[in-house]
């Protein structure tokens, strides 16, 4: 089972930036799908973006131009750099990976954009 760990969480203000990172063990992770999602308490998990094994992304509008996701299959690795950040952003950010029938979760990271 691979295992995610996600890193890059943290406070910033109103119109910054920051990157996450979400590091996979596993042999074939290049052949996962990457998904990052956010919830907050009392909320259901969304989907914030995604890409697959071929490299093709997808966003939700409302971080569309402002989220961007990358992957480094030599490092299994997916970065989801976070620009224009607004209050509503705030959340707890969690990596997935998807392979077929598989599933798997990191452990989140916070995010808080505050003045």
């Amino acid at each position: 089972q691979v295992q995610l760990v996600e890193s890059g969480g943290g406070l910033v203000q109103p119109g910054g930036s920051l990157r996450l990172s979400c590091a996979a063990s596993g042999s074939i992770f290049s052949l996962y799908t990457m998904n990052w999602y956010r919830q907050v308490p009392g909320k259901q998990r969304e989907l914030v973006a995604k890409i697959t094994s071929g490299g093709s992304t997808h966003y939700p509008d409302s971080v569309k131009g402002r989220f961007t996701i990358s992957r480094d299959n030599v490092k299994n690795t997916v970065y989801l750099q976070m620009n224009s950040l607004k209050p509503e952003d705030t959340a707890a950010y969690y990596c997935n990976a998807v392979h077929l029938t598989f599933a798997s979760w990191g452990q989140g990271t916070q995010v808080i954009v505050s003045s």
